[in-house]
């Protein structure tokens, strides 16, 4: 029986729009291997969004952040959507994902960019750029223009409007995640891209200078380039295979993880690990979601791509539950679904077979029985 004291405790958030659909299957994956595996982890199901809303006045209610401060892990699922009258822009700013992530100090958000094989005729890329692609784009989370300020909408003397925010970053605002990418590179092929804007904006020269210290420091081991944010968007659809690790900041990750989507074959195939600092217990909050937004005009039509929330379950095991076998074991059941033929509307080529969201799900269930049968054979 396991300890009760090793036990994860892990929210379940659908939210949104195709949210509770994907995460439905993140879900069932996760229970696989409590059962199957015997990872230690009880699951709690909380709401959010516009349903919680017309409850108790709160996208987020109190039983949601109870969970959410209560757990190892966050799953979540999405946000957002057309806007509806009966949620105001202030009770949902004050639920705002944004908030969340400055909440727990998400300040390193992990986008693994992986091209699988079986995928290379429905990518929107030629096979031949996506061969051998494999990185991972870091973005600050919780600083830059998303969080500076002033910022806001005014009026000039003369009628115009006029909108403004401000872009900043600090020292320990940079280095904090520039650290994690060093890091996490020593663990890969040891290379680093960090992406700015030096050429034109005085916090990206202070991003590229930090940067460059904190590598003489500390990470001189480790390869470094530096990349203007244009020419990166460029590169990524060029020759996305140079990539190892990619670091930047809000707004430039925000965007270049985006159009990284196009060598993964679709944005419904992205997970993503959003961490905060590690504790003097050693533990860090930890938030895992799909890539893709609510996508409100597919959402209830049971044809969303689940990989994305699946895969951030496999992030999940590597990185919160310190399980890498288990998050190989998934990784390697999604490719044998993939190589097998699955597939979602999005991702699927010319004349085949179009899955449901349920039936992706159980694509990936059968490939890890498969899977871990035929490892405990070889074993």
């Amino acid at each position: 029986m396991n300890n009760l004291s090793n036990m994860m405790k892990v929210a379940v958030v659908g939210g949104e729009g195709i949210g509770p659909e994907v995460t439905a299957q993140s879900q069932r994956v996760l229970n696989w291997f409590a059962v199957k595996r015997g990872v230690p982890m009880t699951l709690r199901e909380a709401q959010y969004g516009i349903i919680p809303y017309l409850a108790t006045g709160k996208v987020m209610p109190p039983d949601t952040v109870e969970a959410m401060e209560e757990a190892d892990a966050i799953l979540w699922g999405a946000t957002g959507g057309p806007e509806t009258k009966e949620v105001p822009a202030a009770a949902r700013k004050a639920g705002s994902l944004l908030g969340l992530r400055s909440k727990y100090d998400l300040y390193a958000n992990l986008r693994p960019i992986v091209a699988h094989p079986a995928l290379s005729d429905s990518a929107p890329l030629k096979a031949s750029v996506l061969t051998g692609v494999d990185f991972v784009i870091i973005r600050e989370l919780t600083s830059g223009i998303y969080f500076g300020e002033p910022r806001g909408i005014e009026t000039l003397a003369d009628g115009q409007r006029r909108g403004f925010n401000t872009e900043q970053y600090t020292t320990d605002q940079i280095r904090r995640v520039v650290r994690a990418a060093f890091e996490l590179a020593r663990t890969r092929r040891n290379k680093v891209c960090s992406v700015d804007k030096a050429n034109v904006l005085e916090t990206s020269v202070v991003w590229r200078e930090e940067v460059i210290a904190l590598h003489a420091a500390e990470f001189s081991d480790v390869e470094l380039t530096h990349m203007y944010v244009d020419n990166a968007a460029m590169q990524i659809v060029r020759e996305p295979r140079q990539f190892d690790v990619m670091v930047t900041g809000n707004i430039f990750g925000d965007i270049l993880s985006d159009c990284a989507a196009m060598a993964s074959g679709s944005l419904g195939m992205l997970p993503s690990a959003s961490l905060g600092p590690v504790d003097r217990f050693g533990r860090r909050k930890a938030l895992y979601e799909p890539v893709h937004g609510s996508a409100p005009d597919i959402a209830g039509r049971g044809i969303a791509n689940p990989l994305g929330s699946i895969l951030s379950v496999a992030m999940m095991l590597r990185m919160t539950m310190n399980r890498p076998e288990d998050a190989d074991l998934l990784e390697k059941a999604v490719a044998s679904a993939l190589s097998g033929g699955a597939r979602t509307a999005d991702i699927a080529e010319a004349g085949a077979k179009r899955l449901s969201t349920q039936e992706m799900g159980d694509a990936v269930l059968n490939a890890l029985d498969n899977v871990a049968a035929r490892e405990k054979e070889r074993a």
